[in-house]
């Protein structure tokens, strides 16, 4: 029988939860935030949206298919979102030390170690749920040793973006249309989702100045952390807002348009990371499940007078895009991507590219 090694997880109130240790036996902190989703681990933790993060898992069971090969085409990742594992730690309930998939190449925790990323099983993630939720997302370390062998890491006072984007610009496809794609933390699946259309895609640090550029449509992507830090991306959107081609964002894309149209920004209790938040599309009846990972929301009450919402979410009436009145500006703050989850939103890929 396999014996694994203690560990804690001790959070910034002095709760402390104790459990057995399947990953790198490393000592970690981050904000501790939890998802509702049952599967697509893989794509969850290598999601850039979830750096300086350390990740509950609610579903009971983790790991009991594996992980897929690290191949990539063209430069984007064949299974991942990105080009390694980017949470600070993972918390489970019961870790499954066999799996079984067709598409497997090695356990979770073989993978946790190859990244140097703590893992913990043997929790209560109802508990430790119950508690993010009262209190909101809180600061935690993950402990092999005593308590002090790290401090607590608020990422949300760091640049988060700035650590997760590319520090280059690189070039995808050969398309009619070109698009400049700004990478705040880009999931690799809104690559290949616009690539699927006849799109030359380039893809631009945060703050590259993409306005130099020739271009037919501009995307924001997604990204980690606090969205105040993005003034530069902010102010590169807003000069390109004086012209008439078209503009997609996405969670942090949606985030960084609504501030470059004059919204503000607030931060959530404890997000919404999930693959089952439903969203209403304004002036419709049209609802869609959909996946999420954004721990802060657009003020629909801060919305200028020449925007308006686009979509609402159901459970807490939150913003979930917005849409210029007479441009052919919009965003979506979910994932219409959805690796993992239901791709009933692809449809938004369709709408940016019919504008160009």
């Amino acid at each position: 029988m396999q014996i694994d090694k203690p560990v804690r997880l001790i959070l910034d109130d002095g709760t402390i939860f104790e459990g057995r240790s399947f990953g790198a036996e490393s000592a970690s902190a981050g904000e501790v935030v939890f998802s509702t989703a049952m599967v697509g681990y893989p794509e969850s933790l290598t999601d850039p949206s979830y750096l300086g993060q350390i990740l509950v898992v609610t579903f009971p069971l983790v790991g009991n298919y594996g992980v897929p090969d690290n191949t990539f085409t063209d430069g984007i990742s064949n299974f991942y979102e990105s080009e390694r594992i980017q949470v600070n730690g993972l918390i489970i309930s019961d870790y499954s030390h066999e799996y079984s998939h067709w598409n497997a190449k090695k356990s979770l925790g073989e993978w946790l170690k190859e990244n140097n990323v703590p893992g913990i099983y043997g929790i209560d993630t109802r508990e430790l749920t119950k508690l993010l939720r009262e209190k909101g997302s809180m600061k935690g370390k993950i402990v092999f040793k005593d308590e002090n062998e790290i401090e607590f890491l608020d990422p949300n006072i760091e640049n988060q973006v700035a650590l997760a984007s590319c520090k280059e610009v690189i070039t995808y496809g050969s398309g009619k249309k070109k698009v400049v794609l700004v990478d705040c933390g880009v999931k690799h699946n809104i690559i290949r989702c616009l690539l699927k259309r006849d799109i030359t895609l380039i893809r631009v640090p945060w703050d590259y100045d993409f306005n130099q550029l020739e271009w037919d449509g501009l995307f924001i992507s997604n990204g980690p952390g606090n969205p105040d830090f993005c003034e530069a991306t902010v102010q590169n959107i807003r000069t390109a807002m004086q012209g008439d081609k078209p503009i997609c964002g996405i969670c942090m894309g949606n985030q960084l348009l609504s501030k470059a149209g004059g919204a503000t920004i607030y931060k959530l209790k404890y997000g919404h990371r999930s693959h089952n938040q439903p969203v209403k599309m304004v002036n419709s009846t049209r609802c869609f499940i959909t996946s999420q990972n954004h721990g802060f929301a657009v003020s629909n009450s801060s919305l200028g007078a020449d925007w308006e919402p686009l979509f609402i979410n159901l459970n807490d009436g939150t913003n979930e895009g917005i849409k210029h009145k007479t441009k052919p500006f919009f965003s979506a703050q979910f994932h219409p991507e959805a690796a993992s989850g239901p791709t009933d939103t692809d449809f938004l890929f369709d709408m940016f590219f019919e504008k160009l």
